[in-house]
């Protein structure tokens, strides 16, 4: 095992952000600009969709193509980012199709791909990259759907849950080379992905802020909005309780869709 080293400083680092294009992931670009970071690629399927954030700051951001659910262009990525020492695992999918609903199993396979081994394939592909670093760490955007089973979000839910799983492991393999891994689970927060959702939503810049704060303390994981806050202290309070309430908003969802 390494020796002890400082805490990670996020100024002057170099960092990948898949997904990266818009969103969230939009946010964490500007953010870990905001703070310092030398380079910071942006990860997206089609790159030209990040040319706005390279405009942006041309000497410091590079868009690249690069899908989690395709080994070939993860591979690529590594080959062409050898200096990263921050990786935010933020591309998602969510189908919105429920497990026993969807005309198939696709939709699930989908999200299971994206949510769950496209972080662990970036990692893995990574992780000798961030090992050449006095200080690395990996960022994994989940989700309160993976603290709470949500029936209404069919293979997104489960995905997460495994994700959350999959980042405590990584958490364990990767301390002796001083890479840390952070959890940052997030609420409904105001992105197409939540569109369709009706209430208050956070900013993605409230996530992303939130995100840095976490990584430069060092924390394991982080509820990073109120409504994940709420979950959690829901869950602790009375879990059959919040199991009944996504089953009935399960049901409201049916009613008000037609489905």
């Amino acid at each position: 095992m390494r020796e002890e080293t400082a805490p990670m400083d996020i100024k002057d680092s170099i960092v990948l952000v898949t997904g990266g294009n818009r969103g969230i992931g939009q946010a964490f670009v500007r953010a870990f600009l905001a703070a310092g970071a030398t380079k910071v690629y942006v990860g997206a399927r089609d790159p030209a969709s990040a040319a706005h954030l390279v405009a942006e700051a041309p000497d410091r951001v590079t868009a690249l193509r690069l899908d989690v659910s395709d080994p070939e262009t993860i591979s690529a990525a590594a080959a062409q980012c050898p200096d990263v020492t921050i990786l935010v695992n933020n591309a998602g999918a969510f189908t919105m199709q429920t497990l026993m609903g969807a005309p198939d199993m696709s939709a699930a396979r989908q999200e299971m791909e994206v949510n769950y081994f496209g972080p662990l394939a970036m990692s893995r592909a990574f992780a000798p990259i961030l090992a050449r670093a006095p200080k690395s760490a990996i960022v994994n955007v989940l989700s309160a759907g993976g603290l709470v089973a949500v029936p209404s979000m069919g293979g997104y839910s489960p995905s997460k849950f495994a994700a959350r799983a999959m980042t405590t492991c990584l958490r364990a393999e990767l301390a002796p080379q001083n890479t840390h891994v952070l959890a940052l689970n997030v609420g409904s927060v105001d992105t197409r992905m939540a569109s369709h959702v009706e209430g208050f939503k956070e900013a993605p810049a409230t996530i992303a802020q939130a995100g840095l704060k976490a990584l430069k303390r060092e924390a394991d994981e982080v509820d990073t909005d109120f409504m994940a806050i709420d979950v959690r202290a829901h869950l602790a309070r009375d879990p059959k309780g919040l199991e009944l309430a996504m089953r009935r908003a399960l049901t409201s969802d049916r009613v008000s869709t037609g489905r």
